[in-house]
């Protein structure tokens, strides 16, 4: 016999006291003169606020919450997602402590020309966060070059540092080891590839955009002395390795555990590390994906409970009264990915948050999951790179050692507003749905598996 349908505002209440909790938190920590302080307060530990009000709030007994709540911790999806986000860890540390960063860095600085060291920064910016799946880690390693290229050629401090944030944003999008795509495929039972084809048609124009303003806008008002980078080709081929495998399909276990062991070698041979190094890194690697890990697998429990409740139905049904059908739903997506990301300051917990919502959208809206999967990244993506609360232009800002505050970068985030556009324009002109229509859906396997 089939679940009576539930609808109840009551068992929204603990998902909104993890929103609201986290936001709050940072809000004061902000005001209190901490600039990262959104990112003081642990959102697991937020989670965890709302784990116990579901507790509370949700009819039933103990021990069947508790049976709910373990079940939506160990989801097979959840799992999945957690054991690719430890094995990216393990490969971008890996690959890091091989000196991997530094020779994608230094090649491009030996190819670009110094008078176009702006548009050059970008381009590097865009192929180690691709490679790497860190906005984060990408303006680390470039963010004292950009600056210190700033300082020496006149060039706008704030135009450089945009286009740093603006390519680590393209990588933190596109990149099929990032943990946002790894959070948006597998919410939406899609394939990382395909989530990535569908992505490049609204991504690619952005950045060639972004290329054209900056080769324009961008260039140095002085003469350059050109300098000399060391760089080995050999410690490229791991980020080769694994975009190009991801890319053409082969499973992503294998793709990174491949990509690790080759990084390992690489490192291993050229003296960068031992082998027990290499162990320990890899090891590190686990251990930074550590909280999204436990944010994902508590998440899982959480909205497990919600969706008992009726928590979920709830909110699906005050969105849906919008809906009107495939282009507003789609709208609904972007909309709801973007505020949340607002209210989180990390849009990886936005779309954690909002997957299971998109796909229940696109279930009963007949949205292409790839589809829904390419709004939850690429909205994500646009508000995180956005937001003068984000880690980004947060840490991007103190490279410059006070000369900078984010409000100043954000006019030059040029890709962010043209990625903005194209995706906008996604939903009402199908100009990305060419890989799509060409391998149409099957809606009812896909609803059988989600029922399953």
């Amino acid at each position: 016999m089939k679940e009576e349908r539930k609808s109840s505002f009551i068992a929204l209440i603990p998902f909104l006291a993890f929103i609201i909790s986290y936001l709050s938190i940072g809000i004061i920590l902000v005001n209190q003169g901490d600039s990262m302080g959104f990112y003081g307060f642990k959102a697991p530990i937020a989670v965890i606020i709302g784990i116990i009000l579901a507790f509370i709030l949700i009819k039933g007994s103990i021990d069947d919450k508790f049976s709910i709540f373990i079940k939506g911790c160990g989801d097979e999806n959840i799992i999945i997602m957690c054991i690719i986000y430890i094995l990216a860890g393990a490969f971008s540390t890996v690959s890091s402590n091989m000196g991997g960063v530094d020779s994608v860095v230094n090649l491009g600085l030996s190819i670009i020309p110094p008078s176009l060291i702006t548009v050059g920064i970008f381009l590097i910016a865009c192929f180690i966060s691709i490679s790497t799946g860190t906005s984060v880690g990408t303006i680390v390693a470039l963010g004292q070059i950009a600056v210190g290229f700033a300082n020496k050629t006149g060039i706008s401090m704030p135009l450089i540092v945009g286009a740093l944030v603006s390519g680590a944003m393209f990588g933190d999008n596109l990149s099929v080891i990032s943990d946002t795509t790894i959070a948006a495929t597998r919410t939406q039972g899609v394939q990382m590839k395909d989530k990535f084809r569908t992505n490049f048609v609204m991504v690619v124009p952005a950045m060639l955009l972004t290329v054209i303003l900056l080769l324009i806008f961008g260039k140095a008002p002085g003469t350059i002395q050109a300098e000399t980078y060391e760089y080995n080709i050999v410690k490229i081929v791991p980020y080769l390795f694994v975009l190009i495998s991801a890319i053409a399909g082969m499973n992503v276990f294998i793709v990174l555990t491949l990509g690790t062991i080759l990084s390992g070698i690489i490192g291993i041979s050229f003296g960068s590390f031992s082998l027990l190094e290499f162990t320990n890194f890899a090891y590190d690697g686990f251990n930074g994906m550590f909280e999204i890990f436990l944010l994902s697998m508590l998440t899982g429990g959480l909205a497990a409970l919600v969706a008992h409740g009726g928590g979920l139905n709830w909110l699906l049904d005050k969105i849906k009264s919008f809906i009107k059908g495939e282009k507003s739903a789609e709208v609904g997506i972007a909309a709801i990915t973007a505020l949340t990301d607002a209210a989180t300051a990390n849009n990886t917990v936005a779309i954690i948050i909002d997957g299971p919502i998109a796909r229940n959208i696109s279930e009963e809206f007949k949205v292409d999951p790839r589809r829904s999967a390419s709004l939850l990244d690429c909205f994500g993506a646009i508000m995180q790179g956005f937001i003068p609360y984000g880690a980004q232009l947060l840490i991007a800002a103190k490279f410059t050692e006070g000369v900078l505050n984010p409000m100043d970068i954000m006019p030059f985030l040029w890709y962010q507003y043209l990625l903005a556009i194209f995706a906008i324009a996604s939903i009402f002109i199908p100009f990305a749905n060419g890989y799509i229509n060409k391998h149409p859906w099957n809606f009812e396997e896909w609803k059988a598996a989600d029922d399953k």
